[in-house]
């Protein structure tokens, strides 16, 4: 059970480090905004992907998920 917190947590975590990375960069502007927004922007949204799923597979698993 334990395992799967922490599998949360770095997910979560690596969510929270690219919105943050993202904000930054639009706030800063110029060129590195055209550069980089975008693009972290678009990891955000891979990284919540990959976040949903695994916090989907440890409720599955640790039996908290729906039951039919």
């Amino acid at each position: 059970m334990l395992d799967g917190k922490i599998l949360v947590i770095v997910a979560v975590a690596a969510v929270a480090l690219v919105l943050v990375f993202g904000l930054y960069s639009l706030f800063r502007g110029g060129d590195f905004a055209r550069t980089y927004s975008n693009k972290l922007m678009r990891l955000r949204i891979v990284a919540q992907l990959i976040a949903i799923v695994v916090i989907m597979a440890v409720l599955y698993f640790s039996g908290r998920g729906p039951t039919p």
